[in-house]
């Protein structure tokens, strides 16, 4: 089958499942994900918001990192990682077939849930896993379909299944109420973990992951992704406080009298005849003005001209007071 540029994921599978064949339905955009389908039934999804069989059984302790590892090492070049850990005693069959389907079922909504997305097929393409679990494509597409529609009826926005999780500063009422896995959803979200990153972290499904979330969005528990603070480009400016500076303009010093004459005016406002108009005027405030210092970096010394002399040394030393200092240290020894 051709590339196709832009299509629905779910009627492509289905063309693709009609006709029987095999290969790799990969879909692009946000998250995307890419489904494996084997003469027309599909054997594993696999998406970037969902975590995969290896992440699932590692995270929940069911297998060693090393184990999985040496699966990967050993299989993934013939397409029998699922194999080798079932016939090494790792895995039985119930339980790696029971991980593929919450893993493919899983992956599969992320990447079959777009209306339109870019999409191409892959001929003759084989996942490393092999093929574990055989599962009619259209059973594929009722399911996702269903949790879409169990989503929407927690809360409609599926811009929460992406975006990065952040609580809210302050609970919507008095008291609150919430199940073990919200509590470490609230735990462990700091406002950069995505709910991909969240089920990764605690080896949970994606869509049981997002189910959380909804539910936590609709009690008003996290900020939802359209009003979060950061989108806005508006900065907040604190008020000026009051008392705290001086006034800009300074009035200039009284001319004294002397004798009932008055002094003339300072000559920056009247400058003589042919000088320069630039050079004669003068802020009033330049005479009380400190000089300017170059700024200093941390530890360096200070010019020579503002440098303090060093302080005195004292010249009386009391040796009465030494000579005791001397014997106490002797008798320590």
């Amino acid at each position: 089958m051709a590339p196709t540029k832009t299509a629905a994921p779910g009627d492509l599978l289905t063309r693709v499942a009609e006709a029987r064949q095999t290969g790799a339905l990969m879909v692009g955009g946000h998250p995307g994900g890419a489904v494996y389908v084997f003469e027309g039934r599909v054997i594993y999804a696999e998406s970037p918001a969902a975590p995969g069989v290896g992440e699932l059984l590692t995270s929940s302790g069911r297998l060693a990192g090393r184990t999985w590892q040496n699966a990967l090492d050993l299989g993934t070049s013939t397409a029998r990682v699922g194999r080798l850990l079932v016939e090494q005693g790792h895995l039985t069959q119930g339980e790696l077939e029971l991980c593929v389907l919450g893993a493919t079922y899983d992956a599969a909504y992320f990447a079959l849930s777009a209306e339109s997305a870019p999409v191409e097929f892959l001929p003759g393409a084989t996942h490393w896993l092999g093929a574990v679990v055989h599962i009619d494509a259209a059973a594929v597409g009722r399911e996702v379909r269903r949790r879409i529609r169990l989503l929407d009826e927690i809360f409609p926005n599926r811009r929460i299944d992406v975006a990065p999780v952040s609580p809210v500063t302050r609970p919507p009422r008095e008291r609150v109420t919430v199940t073990a896995a919200q509590w470490e959803l609230l735990v462990h979200a700091d406002g950069q973990r995505t709910p991909a990153d969240l089920a990764q972290l605690l080896g949970r499904a994606g869509y049981a992951t997002i189910q959380e979330l909804r539910r936590m969005a609709a009690a008003g528990l996290i900020e939802l992704p359209e009003t979060r603070a950061g989108d806005s480009p508006e900065f907040v400016r604190l008020p000026h406080p009051r008392g705290a500076s001086a006034p800009v303009e300074r009035t200039a010093p009284s001319v004294p009298v002397i004798s009932g004459v008055t002094s003339p005016e300072p000559t920056a406002r009247h400058p003589p005849p042919n000088s320069d108009p630039a050079a004669a005027v003068e802020s009033p405030t330049a005479a009380n003005r400190p000089p300017r210092l170059a700024r200093r970096k941390p530890g360096a010394k200070l010019p020579k001209e503002l440098a303090t002399d060093s302080p005195p040394v004292h010249q009386g030393t009391d040796e009465v007071l030494l000579k005791r200092i001397r014997t106490a240290l002797r008798a320590l020894r």
